[in-house]
């Protein structure tokens, strides 16, 4: 593999990046400083740093975080902090994003990477990849909102949502249930309750496709993908 690529693939920037690291003599393959941006190595039996520091080649990464509140699910804002802020740099250097996104008040799942590929598979509305929201509901929550849930409810736009499914945990003047959708039109849980006349008071991600909220992640925190995790969602 040509250095500029593996580098630029390691999170060290663009190729123009690369090339100026390269031209600073910060890069060394075996002890030896390479200026040469053409020049192929095999990341596997070639010893590659920068500034010194043995570079681990890795292409992509996984990140499953526990999105907080008052976050907000961009790589990057003037005004607001975002979800990639809360990686430490030698995460950030791989210039992950979002798989989606949660509103700033949601909290929950939230996978991050830079795998362009296995996130369009995500997203696509054609995969059909179901994500389970639990909810706090200000009002009574019935069968009849289940039965609405799966034929499919018109929004304040005119949509018509695709088919969910509606599971009621408690159901009072407050109510608590998990929702599950396979779409991600902007604020859908919220409104969707809305066009039953109820209000969303707190929303939070627990699956996206195989993959579920590590319960053992507070607010903030977040971990790589298992093996077994990645796996499951690549072959789902």
């Amino acid at each position: 593999m040509r250095i500029d690529k593996l580098l630029s693939n390691s999170g060290f920037g663009s190729r123009k990046d690369v090339k100026a690291l390269l031209k600073q003599g910060a890069v060394s393959v075996d002890g030896v400083p390479v200026k040469d941006p053409a020049l192929h190595v095999d990341p596997e039996s070639r010893e590659v740093a920068v500034y010194g520091d043995p570079v681990e080649y890795r292409e992509f990464i996984y990140v499953m975080m526990h999105k907080p509140p008052g976050v907000i699910s961009a790589t990057e804002d003037s005004r607001d902090r975002t979800v990639v802020d809360l990686l430490p740099y030698e995460y950030r250097r791989f210039k992950p994003f979002p798989v989606g996104r949660l509103d700033k008040d949601t909290e929950g799942l939230l996978l991050l990477t830079n795998d362009g590929k296995l996130s369009h598979e995500l997203l696509s509305p054609k995969k059909h990849v179901g994500k389970t929201y639990y909810a706090v509901i200000e009002g009574e929550v019935t069968e009849a909102d289940g039965d609405a849930f799966r034929q499919g409810v018109e929004l304040d736009d005119g949509y018509v949502t695709k088919p969910a499914e509606l599971s009621i945990l408690r159901s009072g003047p407050e109510s608590e249930i998990e929702l599950t959708i396979t779409e991600g039109k902007y604020h859908q849980v919220k409104r969707m309750f809305e066009s039953r006349g109820k209000q969303v008071t707190y929303l939070k991600r627990l699956t996206m496709g195989p993959l579920e909220l590590d319960p053992a992640l507070g607010t903030g925190d977040w971990r790589e993908l298992s093996e077994d995790e990645l796996a499951a969602l690549k072959n789902r």
